[in-house]
C-alpha cells in the first residue's frame, strides 16, 4: 500500500504578527501539487521506518513519520505494526512541506492499512499536534490556512486543477526559525478575499526578504523562473528556498524547465501540475 506526499506550496503568505506563544499569526493560501515524497508500508510487528531516495541522507534525527505513527497508535489504543518505507524525492528544508507531507501521507496511510475508519475530524486532531502544516497537507487541497496555518478553510481551487506547476530549490537548505526571525515585524494587511489565483496575484510572500537575507540565490532563482517563459505567477513558497510558478500551458512549463536545467545544472526541478 501507497501513499504520495504531495508537495505544498503557499501561492501566498501574509504575516501579520507574532504570537504570545512565539508561533506567528499568518494568512495563506495553500496548494499542492500532483507529486512529492512516496511512503509506502508492508507487514512487521513493530513500527519501523527506511528512508531511501535522492534527499535520503538530509534527513537526520527524529522523523516525523514515526511520530505520525506514534500518535495514530496512540490515539486508537492500537497494537499493529508497520514496515515504513520513505522515499525522499523532496529536498529538506525548502518550503514545500517535505516533513509535514511526509506526516500526514503516514496519517493516511496507516489508518488504512491498519483498518481504523478515523474520522478527519480525528486525524487532524493528531495533524496539529505534529505540526502547523500538517493539517494542511493532510487534506492536500487548496485552501486558505489563518492563525498557524492550522485553521484551515476551504476555497474554491478546483479550477486551478491541473494548472501546470515548477518548483525550482538551488540545493541550499533555510531555516524557518531564522527566516521568521528575520521578518521586520510591519503588518502589510490582510489577503484579499478573492478566488486563489486573484488573491495571490495581488498578494505576496512577506517571508521572501528575510529568507533573501539567509540565502540570497533566492532572488536568482526568482529571476530564473520570470525569464524562462511567462508565468501566470512566481515566487518563494513558505520560508524558502524552493520557488514556484504557475503557468497558461504544459509547453510553456516545459520550456522553462528545460531553460533553468540548462543554465543551473546544480539545482533541483520539478515539473508537476497543481492537484
Amino acid at each position: 500500500m501507497e501513499e504520495v506526499a504531495y508537495a505544498k506550496i503557499n501561492l501566498a503568505l501574509h504575516v501579520r504578527e507574532r504570537r504570545p506563544d512565539g508561533y506567528h499569526r499568518i494568512e495563506t493560501i495553500f496548494a499542492f501539487a500532483e507529486d512529492g515524497d512516496r511512503l509506502s508500508v508492508s507487514k512487521s510487528d513493530e513500527v519501523r521506518l527506511d528512508v531511501r531516495g535522492p534527499f535520503a541522507a538530509a534527513l537526520e534525527g527524529e522523523n516525523l513519520v514515526l511520530r505520525a505513527a506514534e500518535a495514530l497508535r496512540a490515539r486508537f489504543d492500537a497494537r499493529h505494526g508497520a514496515a515504513l518505507s520513505l522515499d525522499k524525492r523532496l529536498p529538506v528544508a525548502s518550503g514545500i512541506g517535505g516533513g509535514s507531507a511526509d506526516a500526514a501521507a503516514a496519517l493516511r496511510l496507516l489508518d488504512r492499512w491498519w483498518g481504523l475508519g478515523a474520522s478527519e475530524a480525528e486525524l487532524l486532531s493528531i495533524a496539529a499536534s505534529l505540526g502547523a502544516d500538517v493539517p494542511a497537507c493532510l487534506r492536500s487541497r487548496t485552501a486558505m490556512g489563518r492563525e498557524r496555518g492550522d485553521e484551515l478553510e476551504p476555497v474554491k481551487g478546483e479550477y486551478l486543477s491541473g494548472t501546470p506547476l515548477l518548483l525550482v530549490n538551488p540545493k541550499v537548505p533555510v531555516s524557518t526559525a531564522a527566516v521568521f526571525a528575520g521578518w521586520d515585524g510591519v503588518d502589510r494587511g490582510p489577503l484579499r478575499d478573492a478566488e486563489p489565483i486573484e488573491a495571490a496575484l495581488s498578494g505576496r510572500n512577506d517571508l521572501e526578504d528575510p529568507a533573501m537575507r539567509v540565502a540570497p540565490v533566492i532572488a536568482t532563482v526568482l529571476a530564473a523562473l520570470a525569464e524562462a517563459a511567462d508565468p501566470v505567477i512566481a515566487r518563494m513558497s513558505g520560508s524558502g528556498a524552493t520557488c514556484f510558478a504557475l503557468y497558461g500551458s504544459g509547453a510553456e512549463c516545459d520550456r522553462a524547465a528545460r531553460r533553468i536545467a540548462a543554465e543551473h545544472s546544480n539545482w533541483w526541478l520539478l515539473a508537476s501540475r497543481l492537484r
